[in-house]
């Protein structure tokens, strides 16, 4: 995508260290001179309605919006709305808190034309001279422009910034706006493209972690026979409706009569400490690395979690944080609430973990209530009735499940090395441009008119050009240093 583009051909130091070299005609500013800064003020989320003014809040900036604004998540009623800062198309809005410097003052620039506000705990910039929003958008949340913000940011448990460090954020830019609007029509073109590759992979990603799942539930529910990939010689009516028929010599129990649930327990945060023993929540089941720890050691020995135990999250997120684990780290830790242990079973121990996937995924598509949300208890878990194949049946299947998907494993990583690769030469070519690494003027004026800027999921948001770009042929100068 990029290889064809060039450096510029003349250059000037920038006299700011982590910008470098810049363009000839360009300019080195910080915010505080194109423009000026205001806090942003609101209610809070009680005020949020279906339909209204749409409102944009600071966590929103760091969950929905990326680089630009193009539509709310949420309204609130046109009466509610004279107590919010009103915000014009072309403003930056930068988010005045976080959890980590790295992630402080993250921005994006307003692009809907209608009128639309925002609420407190945002930093508010309006240029006060003419610069293409659409290279603001880009500019104010590239990498450079993120490293200088993290600097800025003050405090630990909660980070801040304050408009009068973000008054210093440097920026380089384009003398024209003709030029600006060239480079932001070609990273419109160029980030659409690679978020097409991302999304396609995603997609990949999804369909393996389906065929996982399916892969699983045929083999332990009998529905075929993992030593030749068919169906069984005989069946028989299970008389359970999620499982069907089964093998004709399979045994139907309910979870209940096959293991016994242990309750975690209800660790305060008073019980916390810096080290001892760790208290083993659901987000460690799944990867985190960040424990609370306890130094009590008068709790029974069967709420620890060893290396290699099954365990259930019976309150969590749909395919995340619900279901059935493997704790595979080397160390042992403290059974949290909202998790049983599931012990005393005589099935193997594989097979016993990926039979319990299929019952997750039962739970999952028969829950209701709050939606990503999955809840169950301790009856009715143990009420599920289950196909048991015989012991040495268990080995096989468990042996089969492990090779098959260690192999579909295996190219979900891969993919997702590739996803984090373009993410990755995205940010890198975003900002290369902005910086004025690449001369992208050519590449922008022979790009076709963009019909989809994004998709979300079937909802696509159709392309915003400025008024300045449109209809204009962007050609770089005739002679070395001349602006556009």
């Amino acid at each position: 995508m990029s290889n064809d583009l060039k450096p510029y051909a003349s250059m000037k130091s920038s006299g700011i260290e982590w910008l470098g070299e810049v363009p000839e005609h360009w300019e080195v500013s910080n915010l505080g001179q194109i423009g000026a800064f205001s806090k942003g003020r609101g209610g809070s989320k009680e005020d949020e309605t279906q339909s209204g003014i749409p409102c944009i809040r600071y966590g929103d900036l760091y969950t929905t919006h990326r680089h630009f604004i193009r539509a709310s998540r949420s309204y609130v009623s046109q009466k509610r709305s004279s107590h919010y800062t009103s915000i014009k198309y072309g403003d930056v809005l930068f988010a005045a808190s976080g959890e980590t410097a790295e992630e402080i003052g993250k921005s994006a620039v307003n692009l809907i034309r209608s009128k639309v506000c925002c609420g407190g705990d945002i930093i508010l910039f309006r240029p006060t001279r003419e610069i293409s929003p659409k290279f603001l958008g880009y500019a104010t949340d590239s990498r450079p422009t993120i490293a200088q913000k993290a600097v800025m940011g003050r405090g630990f448990t909660v980070v801040h910034i304050y408009s009068g460090q973000l008054k210093r954020l440097c920026l380089a830019l384009p003398a024209t706006i003709l030029e600006q609007n060239a480079i932001a029509r070609f990273l419109d073109h160029a980030t659409l493209q690679i978020e097409r590759y991302i999304r396609a992979k995603e997609k990949l990603i999804a369909l393996l972690e389906e065929q996982k799942q399916v892969m699983i539930h045929d083999a332990v529910t009998g529905r075929i026979d993992v030593r030749t990939g068919k169906p069984y010689p005989a069946y028989k009516p299970s008389g359970v409706e999620w499982l069907g028929e089964v093998p004709a010599q399979w045994e139907i129990k309910k979870l209940k009569y096959l293991t016994k649930f242990i309750n975690g327990f209800a660790f305060k945060p008073s019980d916390w400490r810096d080290r001892g023993i760790p208290i083993i929540r659901i987000e460690n089941l799944n990867g985190s690395t960040a424990f609370n720890y306890t130094d009590r050691t008068n709790l029974p020995k069967r709420l620890l979690i060893r290396p290699g135990d099954i365990v259930f999250a019976w309150s969590g997120n749909r395919g995340t944080s619900f279901g059935s684990f493997r704790w595979d780290r080397a160390f042992d830790g403290y059974l949290n609430q909202h998790i049983f242990k599931l012990a005393e079973y005589t099935l193997h121990r594989e097979y016993f973990f990926y039979l319990l996937r299929a019952v997750t995924k039962h739970v999952e598509d028969n829950a209701h209530g709050i939606i990503g949300l999955v809840h169950i208890t301790k009856p009715a878990l143990g009420s599920i009735a289950v196909a048991l194949a015989s012991s040495n049946e268990q080995a096989r299947i468990a042996s089969w499940l492990d090779e098959q998907l260690a192999r579909i494993k295996g190219a979900i990583n891969q993919t997702a090395r590739e996803i984090a690769l373009l993410k990755e030469y995205r940010t890198r070519l975003i900002a290369d441009v902005v910086t004025g690494k690449l001369d992208v003027r050519e590449a922008a004026a022979n790009l076709p008119e963009l019909e989809v800027i994004a998709k979300d999921g079937d909802k696509t948001i159709p392309a915003e050009p400025d008024s300045q770009q449109s209809n204009t042929t962007l050609h770089p100068p005739a002679t070395p240093g001349a602006s556009s």
